[in-house]
């Protein structure tokens, strides 16, 4: 185990060296820690002003880049082997809550935020890429699908979940109500194109199918608080 001064809001572990992972901090730092050497953080960014609220590792295997998003209304890009942000993206106008990596396509990625909106970032063409305003209401989470590089998804405190499709964003690909409270954390499966989990304020995880008419497929209500994140497990299909 690791320690740090200040609450840790997110984790991503590396691409390229199972040993390495890096956390985001209430202090506005990321934190680069290798298991191999429990000593202490291998290195400490602390550029963000605010909270960093959210870190990812991109997926694709082209480069190796780190994505984070802060309370002072950036998400910058990171570079592990080099000492400071290669850039800032600017334009939320809240705080940002998510920042997730396209699976498919690289250099792209998906920021969630309390001004309302989800928005799509090509680290190739600095300025935002596409503003989708999907919910009026704050949006704590966002996912892509594993299956279509042009469908994510959206949580947020209207307790809503929201399918996107990049290519007419005029209209939700579907809506999925069941939650009480605010959602939390969604997330695509990697092993079904339609099938995502998500959990909330409301102390639940719930599981969707979105191509079925029915589909919230179960509840499970393990919890006795709050639900603030999770994740589906690579290697075992049915590990939550």
């Amino acid at each position: 185990s690791f320690d740090w001064n200040d609450g840790l809001f997110d984790v991503t572990w590396s691409e390229n060296n199972e040993h390495v992972l890096i956390t985001s901090s209430g202090d506005g730092s990321l934190q680069i820690w290798d298991t191999a050497k429990t000593k202490g953080p291998l290195q400490v960014y602390k550029e963000h002003t605010q909270e960093a609220y959210s870190v990812d590792w991109s997926q694709t295997r082209g480069e190796q880049l780190v994505v984070s998003g802060s309370w002072d209304q950036t998400a910058k890009l990171w570079d592990p082997a080099v000492g400071k942000s290669l850039y800032t993206f600017k334009g939320h106008e809240g705080v940002i809550y998510s920042t997730i990596w396209s699976p498919h396509i690289p250099g792209c990625f998906a920021s969630a935020s309390g001004d309302q909106t989800l928005r799509v970032w090509d680290v190739k063409a600095p300025g935002v890429k596409l503003v989708v305003p999907a919910h009026q209401a704050e949006i704590l989470s966002c996912d892509w699908c594993k299956y279509d590089e042009n469908l994510l998804v959206t949580g947020a405190v209207d307790c809503s979940l929201k399918g996107w499709d990049l290519r007419n964003i005029r209209q939700p690909v579907f809506i999925l109500l069941g939650h009480t409270y605010a959602i939390r954390r969604v997330k695509f499966s990697p092993f079904h194109a339609t099938l995502l989990a998500s959990c909330s304020y409301d102390f639940t995880v719930r599981f969707w199918d979105f191509s079925k008419p029915n589909p919230l497929l179960e509840t499970v209500e393990h919890h006795t608080e709050f639900t603030c994140g999770l994740d589906l497990s690579l290697h075992n299909r049915g590990q939550v």
